[in-house]
Formats: C-alpha cells, structure tokens, sequence
C-alpha cells in the first residue's frame, strides 16, 4: 500500500498548477470540477487543489518533501528555485549520508527538497 496523494487548500488554483508544475514536474490530470484540481506527477503521486480565500496555517513543523535521485540534482533546483525568486527557508545542507533545503509554494507550504 502506497500513499499516494496530499491535499492542499491554496489561494490560487492556476498559481499552484505552475509552482508544481514548474518545479516537480506534476502534470493536469483532473479538470477543475467547481474548486477542485488534481495534477499527478509521473510516479502517479497526487496533488489536489481546493481553493480556499484564507488556508489555515500549518504547524512550524509541518512539510511534506521531494526526493531527487543525485546531489547534484538538489543543489541545480535549489539554485534554479532561488534565482527564480522562491522562497527558501533553509539553503541547501550537506548532512554527510543526504542532503536538503527547504522552500515553501506560493500559498506558504514547506517543502523539503533531498536526496538521500
């Protein structure tokens, strides 16, 4: 049994589309239906989109993450993100066995970004 999809409430159903589209390579996949959108990236992960005026904050703690399949990868899509002006709450770190940064979607989700 896989987990397979993360729903998000975000402001902007066509700006989050583009940040993750752009940036994690998710795709259309669902039309919008009234304020719904599913977009499923190529290992069949969904994201669903609910548009919401005011998302609730989430805890300090929460993120949810991307794993990439080299260092290298993380370090291009950390400079490509930041040059693009996007937010980056933690720049890249080597931690030895893996390494991370962390940024956040247009609507303020944390995202972790690792290879490991």
């Amino acid at each position: 049994m896989d987990l397979n999809h993360l729903h998000l409430h975000v402001r902007d159903i066509p700006r989050a589309r583009r940040f993750y589209e752009t940036y994690f390579g998710f795709r259309r996949d669902t039309v919008k239906e009234d304020e719904f959108l599913i977009v499923r990236n190529p290992a069949g992960f969904d994201l669903a989109f609910m548009e919401d005026p005011e998302p609730s904050p989430m805890p300090r703690w929460f993120h949810f993450g991307f794993r990439l399949p080299t260092r290298k990868a993380v370090e291009e899509l950390h400079d490509r993100m930041a040059a693009e002006g996007v937010a980056i709450l933690r720049p890249v770190r080597d931690h030895g066995a893996w390494m991370s940064f962390v940024c956040t979607d247009p609507d303020g989700y944390a995202i972790e970004v690792y290879y490991e």
